[in-house]
């Protein structure tokens, strides 16, 4: 068996920087066509700015830093491009001068169709090769089960309310299906209802009576299996020293965000266009998901290896000694390529 169907990760997920004009602006670099676009102003607390194809462009956009319903009165993403996308005037997505980090994946270039896999039908636009899915559905209020189309059980679900301000509430393999994290500091905690104590099917996901299932309300979730080679959700535990845990994802990350699950601790997101790879001497560059702040060069170094990654400092966000870490990571490049050779950082 071949280790990898994806050699290179870029065409799946990418991150773009750009610099914003204060007009309306082609940001170009992606690779393929975005059906998620997830940006963060670098230079300013601003709030982060997510949407995706699904929802459509342009149209709602949601916040992981606030519990927000879906903003649709004014748009920040205009379109979306055969490589790239086009953002609109407001300074969250395009301030003159202001600095800015996109994160991009790759689902099937459609605004979905309807998938009848589960107990209430849902709109899904799925990519079986690269186990992602954005699906929309509507709460029912009672307990049932979403189609995701992934044809793969998901290891990690983001789900929020597009029509309430209701908190983003995740499932993650690794807490399993009594628990789950927020976009918040706050620890995992358990909350058997949210997933109604079901783990995922390679079909659908299922829901209890809380707030990614209140009746008559619409949502959003991102589901993520995973793909040998490409991506990986996991946890691993800090372990406070300079010389971190190393953590084995069988590639070299293009991209991680990290979660302190049995402690509070910050959504830290790094990615290999601002920085983490191979920065032993060097300041990495963070952002957090749940807060609005700008860039934070904290002495947080992560290295990015050609088979996994590795904290470089005793720093609460990802490598605190005994502290578990939940995290979520895309491929650069695979440690083994489809016909067998290795690659090796750089």
């Amino acid at each position: 068996m071949a280790y990898t169907t994806i050699n290179k990760g870029s065409s799946y997920f990418n991150t773009v920087l750009y610099t914003g004009t204060g007009a309306s602006n082609s940001v170009t670099g992606v690779g393929f066509k975005p059906d998620f676009t997830w940006i963060k102003d670098r230079s300013n607390a601003r709030d982060h700015q997510l949407v995706n194809a699904v929802v459509g462009y342009p149209s709602g956009t949601l916040f992981s830093n606030v519990l927000d319903a879906e903003y649709t009165a004014f748009p920040r993403v205009d379109s979306s491009n055969a490589d790239g996308f086009t953002v609109s005037t407001p300074a969250q997505v395009n301030g003159s001068v202001e600095t800015y980090a996109a994160w991009n994946w790759l689902a099937n270039n459609t605004s979905g169709s309807s998938n009848t896999a589960g107990s209430t039908t849902s709109t899904v636009a799925a990519n079986t090769t690269a186990g992602f899915s954005i699906v929309s559905y509507t709460g029912t209020g009672s307990a049932a089960t979403v189609g995701h189309g992934l044809g793969a059980v998901p290891k990690m679900i983001i789900c929020k309310a597009r029509s309430a301000a209701y908190h983003w509430e995740i499932y993650h393999v690794s807490l399993g299906n009594t628990d789950l994290v927020r976009f918040t500091n706050g620890a995992a905690f358990a909350s058997a209802q949210m997933w109604n104590n079901t783990t995922p099917t390679s079909s659908v996901f299922s829901l209890g009576t809380e707030d990614a299932n209140t009746s008559s309300q619409t949502y959003i979730a991102y589901c993520f299996a995973e793909i040998r080679g490409y991506s990986k959700f996991s946890s691993y535990t800090g372990n406070g020293d300079a010389n971190g845990t190393f953590v084995y994802t069988g590639f070299k990350p293009a991209y991680v965000m990290v979660k302190a699950s049995s402690t509070t601790g910050q959504w830290a997101i790094c990615d290999n266009k601002r920085g983490a790879a191979n920065i032993l001497n060097n300041n990495g560059e963070f952002l957090f998901a749940e807060t609005n702040d700008a860039t934070n060069s904290a002495p947080a170094n992560w290295d990015f290896l050609s088979n996994g990654f590795k904290a470089r400092a005793n720093y609460a966000a990802h490598n605190s000694s005994g502290v578990t870490y939940i995290y979520m990571a895309f491929a650069e490049n695979p440690f083994v390529t489809s016909g067998g050779i290795p690659v090796t950082a750089r």
